[in-house]
């Protein structure tokens, strides 16, 4: 019988429905931070097949998740291309910037294989070490939410510098998405190579852009990589999720070709319920800091989110990923939750 995740992404209703939590392996676990220090730096940690492996399988050792998500970042794909990719511990990502379609042309996809080929080996051992009930999820970036990355440096609150790019000079920056749509494409494609189950697309930054922009460098970007995808892999589930959407979300989900979309906390199941493609299943979509209060409130919530998606295809997930400050038992009391409706 088919892993309960994938399932779900078929199609099927599951009780109770599988859970994963978007980073599962991270900091709130001390098994994770000590793993982190043998490692070194981030991207080591990222690029050592052994400490991806250890770091992935942490989490379903522990808790017993229904899909491991493949521990890597979706900065790989600009160190790929060529571009300067370093992590500053407690400062995040820092880029060389890329402000111009000269700059852009400077990158390639030349060594693009090689420089990841660690994250394909990590990915071919834990389709070998997972067990029959756990899927294995791969992932990239969106090509808008990396290009950010790209073009601002680093992390950013007012996003000025790719929307001047963008907004400036649409045929350069859109040159430099066709590279990340490709790259994209190359990339997922190769976890699904090396034995992944479901692949997701990580659109953090859906929400900083208007609509007419949101089609250009959003849907149509994720409809070429999903498209590109399927040329090889028909059957793989692809799941997107367009942080800060909005409204934006239908035409998202109707437009990408996408399996499955993930929820953020801002939008109501309701509304998503009723207006979302029927029967497309959903992921989602507990407040993470519920994970830091716990007790009744994230029990309630717990419910509420269970009975709002019960016709529907549903994973519960957050609607963002683990808060660093979680204590790991309020995660084993969240998953308690969850199977006790069963």
């Amino acid at each position: 019988m088919a892993k309960p995740f994938l399932r779900v992404l078929s199609g099927e209703r599951h009780d109770p429905p599988p859970i994963w939590l978007m980073r599962q392996a991270g900091r709130y676990l001390p098994e994770y931070r000590q793993s982190r220090k043998r490692a070194g730096g981030f991207l080591d940690l990222c690029y050592t097949p052994e400490f991806a492996v250890e770091v992935t399988l942490q989490p379903i050792k522990r808790y017993g998740f229904d899909a491991a998500i493949l521990f890597s970042d979706i900065l790989v794909v600009p160190d790929g291309l060529g571009q300067d990719v370093s992590f500053i511990e407690g400062t995040g990502p820092i880029l060389t910037p890329v402000r111009d379609v000269d700059q852009a042309g400077m990158l390639s996809m030349a060594g693009f294989d090689e420089v990841l080929a660690p994250v394909y080996e990590a990915v071919r051992r834990l389709s070998r070490e997972l067990g029959d009930e756990t899927a294995l999820i791969g992932f990239a970036g969106a090509p808008w939410t990396v290009a950010c990355y790209m073009v601002e440096g680093g992390t950013t609150r007012d996003f000025h510098a790719v929307k001047s790019f963008s907004y400036g000079d649409p045929e350069g920056f859109g040159k430099l998405i066709d590279l990340l749509v490709e790259a994209t494409i190359r990339h997922l494609s190769a976890q699904a190579a090396a034995g992944v189950d479901a692949l997701q697309i990580f659109e953090s930054h859906a929400g900083v852009l208007p609509a007419t922009e949101f089609k250009t460098w959003v849907i149509d970007p994720i409809r070429r990589v999903v498209e590109g995808v399927r040329a090889n892999w028909p059957e793989i589930p692809i799941i997107g999720f367009p942080r800060g959407a909005g409204p934006m979300y239908l035409v998202f989900a109707e437009e990408t070709g996408l399996t499955a979309v993930s929820l953020d906390v801002s939008v109501p199941l309701d509304w998503a319920m009723a207006n979302l493609p029927s029967g497309m299943p959903v992921q989602g979509n507990i407040d993470p800091a519920y994970l830091l209060s716990g007790g009744d409130g994230m029990a309630r919530s717990v419910d509420r989110i269970v009975e709002a998606c019960r016709d529907r295809p549903h994973i519960f997930n957050l609607g963002h990923g683990v808060d660093k400050n979680t204590d790991p038992e309020t995660v084993a009391q969240l998953i308690g939750c969850l199977r006790k409706k069963s």
